[in-house]
């Protein structure tokens, strides 16, 4: 009797065992799957850009500089590898296109451009979809550090290859940013 009972126990803790590991494949793919998503987002991003930069180029010709920081910016972030350098990679970039749209101002004949303006639109769609891709992908990876951060499965999931992951962080800057209220003058 007390053979099947030490039996029944090793089955549930193996059993028990199996599916926390299953459970920690299925976080990770769901993290790896919304890393995935930022970066279909992040190359919309950057096949609109170099049409925007020309488009302004048109009308601000001596504006090179402004141009060569956008360029500049796209290209280090297509080449940043990993949440944290694409993050700040992406973090600059946002700078550069920001200052690419606040040159636009300066010409009215521009922010009139029709061209421009889906430009405009477009940027703004794909910068909706890669925030709520990022918060997906946050949202994963918190519930996948969670998992392997947890009894019992923090006694193995390193020995399984199990690590944890770094969230896709806009940094101090730009949280500080977000958390500040726009002011309205009339």
């Amino acid at each position: 009797m007390t053979g099947w009972i030490l039996l029944a126990i090793i089955v549930a803790i193996g059993a028990y065992l199996v599916s926390a590991y299953n459970t920690m494949v299925t976080l990770r793919r769901r993290a790896d799957q919304a890393f995935a998503d930022i970066d279909v987002q992040l190359k919309q991003r950057h096949d609109l850009i170099p049409n925007l930069v020309e488009t302004v180029k048109g009308y601000a010709t001596h504006e090179k500089e402004t141009f060569d920081a956008v360029i500049k910016a796209r290209n280090g972030a297509m080449s940043a590898s990993g949440p944290q350098a694409q993050a700040q990679a992406e973090q600059q970039l946002s700078g550069a296109v920001g200052r690419l749209m606040a040159l636009a101002e300066a010409y009215p004949e521009l922010k009139a451009n029709t061209n421009f303006l889906k430009l405009q639109e477009d940027l703004g769609s794909v910068e909706d979809k890669l925030s709520a891709a990022r918060r997906f992908f946050n949202n994963a990876v918190g519930e996948y550090n969670s998992q392997i951060e947890s009894v019992p499965a923090v006694f193995f999931a390193s020995k399984f290859g199990f690590q944890p992951r770094e969230f896709f962080d806009l940094g101090e800057a730009k949280r500080t940013e977000i958390d500040v209220a726009p002011t309205v003058k009339f």
